[in-house]
């Protein structure tokens, strides 16, 4: 099929490239490529029409899909022997040149097709091959690839990617440099973002510049974001509503609200109007300030800076009514809000019945997640959750089921939080069977424990003296990838202490040094005390002077269980002398030295 292209329309194929670029990749349209006969026809064109008429016109040829266009000079089509000017496209005796062409198409085809299909490392093998053939590759096709290693945090592959893109003779526009800039900032590498920002090939966009700022303010460096916001001035590329967004709002944390202020008035000083997100973030920052009438009074005027509430506004002055214990003003605020026709969300009620749980008003929160329905809201888990809370820190576990098992019945299925709630609160009341069965059921719940749920179960275990399971736990902890902690030890070894299974305990210990988990004084006192349970004060005073030397100071508790153990053993006298020596020293207080003596 003949392709001929006049210059104007050079910026159409350009235009064609950035908005194919924000639509589907599957849009395919028909590949041209010039025949033997096209050629001969524009020959004899030429021959008979003016010189002036054809250095007017260019011939495209466009050899991939619409999506692989990339819209650039190098599509146009290239004589043998490399000349660009059009004035004689011949074709090659051996169809080297449509064969090129071909081999062009049909490898970012496949390009794509991988990229499509999530096949990352594969894709970029490809890729590699491509370029040592000597393929153009597709600019959006390596885009894709550049955005799924990005998201996976391999940035190092997708600047790689954007190396190979620049050396092929492709051009990379501003989407594929915005994907990389992303990929940066997500993974917190900020100063490579500015340096690829530096050498961009193309002029940078307002997209380009906020993902920068968001990074930069997120780390709490406004200063550097305020400098690139002038560079981004001085290339006369203009802020929008989402720049100063994020500028006033890095400004509220860092300065205050009075600087964000001065940021408000420049920005509709410069014809950039505010939307609700910006009055969100500043009414925030006046909440976050304790001044909450004139965070109210600004919800008031809003309507007058020609912008409505929604119901984040009102989300935020509700919670922040909620924390400074105003009830009565929240439920006002909740009915002005409906009476505006502003309908609350799933987080509106969930502020409330959070409120009433903490204020132990479980009566007045269950009333509110009863009406949740009734505004088309329905109840998740940080909805029960409090619920659940509050009935089991009243220690009404028969009521804490009773939710559990509605919560489940409407649909909404427990989370990890919910559980770990109800495993605090079985262990707490001793009641560590009902918490083990609990914790093997999780998993057939789609709901996979995690270390704080191991802790609480191994610690209910310790502390009522079944160290054999919770040692099983730790284990089976240890099976699933989840790495044990000092808390995890700690309460292991206090209940290995007590029971006075001193074995097993030095040798757990010994197992969380070589997983350099530093012992802290709680974790020594606890074989300290498993020494002296088991009668072996000797051992005890041995490891009190490993703990010394491993950089751990001895507590109060250290000396004091020593002291009853050497006591225990029948050297009551020596345990006296040694208690009044570190009380003198003022190792120990003298209420704890009495308290102990009696006990001798």
């Amino acid at each position: 099929m003949d392709l001929v292209a006049p210059p104007e329309q050079l910026y159409s194929f350009h235009h064609l490239h950035i908005i194919r670029a924000r639509v589907s990749d599957n849009t395919v349209s028909r590949p041209f490529v010039l025949s033997a006969d096209s050629v001969s026809h524009f020959t004899k064109l030429k021959a008979t029409r003016s010189r002036k008429r054809l250095d007017n016109r260019v011939f495209a040829v466009s050899k991939s899909k619409t999506s692989g266009l990339n819209g650039r000079l190098q599509e146009i089509v290239r004589a043998p022997n490399g000349d660009l000017n059009g004035t004689a496209i011949e074709s090659s005796p051996n169809g080297v040149s449509g064969s090129r062409n071909f081999e062009d198409f049909a490898s970012n085809i496949h390009l794509q097709k991988l990229v499509r299909n999530g096949e990352l490392e594969e894709g970029f093998k490809f890729l590699e091959r491509m370029i040592y053939q000597g393929d153009i590759p597709d600019v959006i096709a390596c885009t894709s690839l550049i955005r799924g290693f990005c998201r996976s945090g391999r940035t190092k592959k997708a600047t790689r990617i954007m190396e190979i893109l620049e050396n092929s003779g492709a051009v990379p526009d501003v989407i594929t440099y915005n994907v990389l800039i992303g990929g940066y900032c997500k993974s917190g590498q900020i100063d490579r973002a500015l340096q690829v920002l530096e050498r961009m090939s193309v002029a940078p966009d307002v997209v380009t510049y906020n993902t920068i700022l968001r990074s930069l303010c997120d780390g709490g460096k406004l200063k550097e974001a305020m400098e690139v916001l002038d560079r981004q001035l001085q290339r006369e590329c203009y802020p929008d509503v989402i720049t100063y967004t994020i500028l006033i709002e890095a400004t509220c944390n860092e300065s205050g609200v009075g600087q964000a202020m001065k940021l408000l008035d420049e920005m509709t000083k410069k014809g950039c109007k505010p939307d609700v997100v910006t009055y969100n973030v500043l009414i925030n920052g006046i909440c976050k300030e304790g001044r909450l009438d004139e965070a109210i009074k600004f919800l008031n005027n809003m309507p007058s800076y020609g912008c409505q509430p929604n119901v984040i506004t009102y989300n935020i002055i509700l919670r922040s009514m909620c924390s400074t214990g105003r009830w009565m003003d929240a439920e006002r605020l909740l009915a002005d809000m409906l009476r505006k026709g502003c309908s609350p969300s799933v987080v509106t009620f969930n502020i409330l019945i959070n409120f009433l749980c903490r204020k132990r008003l479980l009566g007045r929160a269950i009333d509110v997640l009863e009406k949740m329905p009734k505004h088309g809201c329905a109840p998740n888990s940080l909805s029960y959750n409090p619920l659940l809370h509050g009935f089991c820190q009243e220690k009404k576990m028969d009521r804490a089921i009773e939710y559990l098992e509605i919560m489940v019945s409407r649909g909404c299925y427990p989370d990890i939080v919910t559980y770990n709630t109800l495993l605090t609160a079985l262990c707490k009341d001793g009641k560590v069977d009902a918490a083990v069965e609990i914790l093997n059921q999780l998993s057939s719940k789609g709901c996979s424990p995690v270390l704080i749920t191991y802790n609480t179960v191994i610690d209910g275990l310790s502390k009522v003296g079944k160290t054999e399971r919770a040692v099983e736990l730790l284990e089976e902890m240890c099976r699933k990838g989840l790495k044990p902690d000092i808390i995890t030890y700690s309460s292991l070894l206090r209940g290995l202490g007590r029971e006075g299974k001193v074995d097993e305990a030095t040798k757990i210990f010994h197992d969380m040094e070589g997983l350099s988990i530093k012992p802290n004084a709680i974790t020594y006192n606890s074989i300290i005390l498993g020494f002296c349970k088991a009668q072996q004060a000797s051992r005890a005073i041995d490891f009190l002077a490993y703990m010394v030397e491993k950089g751990c100071k001895p507590t109060e508790a250290t000396y004091t269980i020593l002291i009853e153990g050497i006591a225990d053993e029948g050297l009551a006298e020596e345990a006296l002398e040694l208690l009044n020596e570190l009380s003198s020293r003022g190792s120990v207080k003298k209420s704890s030295a009495e308290r102990v003596a009696v006990k001798m």
